[in-house]
């Protein structure tokens, strides 16, 4: 069977290692790839933004399962343009990929739907806004409403800042279209966690919580980023929490997305704020999360390729039993270039140390040059996850490895998981 993953980063390598890792048979096509999936199958240069070159290489492959990675091709149509295609093609249409393409839309819906969240207004005049954040007051957030690579969220600490951001997003056109509409939105108190669910538009099979760690340092200090590792499981998702994320967050969105004449069908992520309230959504996202991908994978003893398959042809989840996971954790440690996340160093020689027992090392952001030497080619380059008996174990392998890999400007996090750690929930 031939599956083609679009996409080549970190979370297309891992998707890709599962498959293989659910059925060794696959013959595995990826666009564009990166030199990490390349040992695993067939990479073509075709960009994953270019809607009629991946039709193309569809139409010639011919390709039993295609999953779309990145959120940009959902934005711009790829499942509509394939389905209309008659080829089975994993992840949600570019209306139902609204839902994260503009904050404004799934913010709309989740008020209307009555899913917890904060609340919030869409403004486009920068005075307007500014006078919202004002009326708020300080902490406030202000999020750009389209796509802005995981780094159109600012959570502002003072007035100041607010100002600052509104003004950067609408007049300065930091995040360019993305930012030409912002949210003005209330802060909410908590502690975020990732929850993915599988879902055929009706059913759901959620998968455990993760958390992602946003910022550039250790003890979450300097800018945000697109993510600089991830673990799993996070014992803060308790029984009532998981519940609460399935009837209270993801069935009624799913039945509103129905209602709006937008079903959605493939991997719906709603990060979660565990306020004194219960869960709120802070966002959703129409696609796996990266870097938590690289943390729950080689966690999920069930398959993956069933589940996608199933949804790829229209069937339905339903009668299909919990998803298995295997036990201990998983911690994913981020390795990014210099400058990362401003202006990122590229074509640094890269030197890989040697493999070890329960670690994966995905490629994120690397290429070959002329020589054919791995060298850098983007802002996260490597995500380096470990598996072990608790979150202290698994980082201090994951962190161990990531050390070992060299190249000029290298940078990474040293304490993925700290907060599970000093709950005192990941050392036993």
């Amino acid at each position: 069977m031939k599956v083609l993953v679009v996409g080549g980063g970190g979370r297309e390598h891992a998707l890709a290692w599962k498959l293989l890792r659910d059925d060794p048979s696959i013959e595995l096509i990826a666009a564009p790839g990166n030199p990490g999936i390349a040992e695993l199958g067939r990479c073509e240069s075709v960009a994953a933004h270019d809607v009629a070159g991946l039709l193309a290489l569809a139409s010639r492959v011919n390709p039993a399962l295609t999953i779309v990675g990145p959120e940009a091709p959902l934005e711009s149509g790829l499942v509509d343009t394939f389905r209309s295609a008659g080829l089975a093609v994993f992840g949600p249409t570019a209306a139902a990929a609204r839902i994260e393409t503009s904050k404004r839309f799934a913010k709309e819906l989740m008020l209307a739907a009555g899913v917890p969240t904060a609340r919030a207004r869409t403004f486009t005049n920068a005075h307007e806004a500014k006078a919202e954040a004002h009326r708020l007051g300080a902490p406030v957030v202000i999020k750009a409403s389209g796509l802005a690579a995981g780094k159109g969220v600012i959570v502002a600490t003072t007035i100041t800042d607010a100002d600052d951001a509104i003004t950067m997003m609408l007049e300065g056109n930091a995040f360019g279209a993305a930012g030409h509409e912002v949210l003005v939105e209330e802060f909410m108190s908590g502690e975020e966690i990732s929850v993915f669910a599988l879902t055929d538009g009706t059913h759901i099979l959620p998968m455990i919580a993760a958390q992602d760690h946003k910022r550039i340092g250790d003890g979450d200090t300097g800018p945000n980023t697109g993510g600089m590792g991830a673990y799993a499981p996070v014992s803060i998702e308790t029984a009532a929490v998981a519940m609460a994320a399935v009837n209270d967050v993801f069935l009624p969105t799913l039945r509103a997305m129905h209602e709006a004449g937008a079903p959605f069908t493939g991997l719906l992520y709603a990060g979660l704020m565990l306020t004194s309230n219960g869960p709120k959504v802070v966002e959703f996202n129409c696609r796996f999360g990266d870097p938590e991908t690289e943390a729950l994978l080689p966690l999920m003893d069930s398959s993956l390729l069933d589940p996608m398959l199933i949804i790829a042809n229209g069937g339905s989840l339903a009668g299909m039993a919990p998803l298995r996971w295997r036990t201990g954790a998983a911690v994913a440690t981020v390795v990014a270039a210099g400058g990362y996340p401003g202006k990122v160093r590229s074509g640094d020689i890269i030197t890989l140390p040697g493999a070890e027992r329960d670690v994966m090392v995905f490629h994120a952001g690397t290429s070959r040059d002329g020589n054919g030497s791995l060298v850098t080619g983007g802002g996260r380059v490597f995500v380096v996850t470990a598996l072990g008996a608790n979150i202290a174990a698994a980082q201090r392998l994951s962190s161990g490895h990531a050390e070992r890999i060299q190249f000029e400007g290298r940078q990474l996090r040293r304490d993925i998981g700290w907060r599970e750690l000093a709950r005192g929930a990941g050392t036993s």
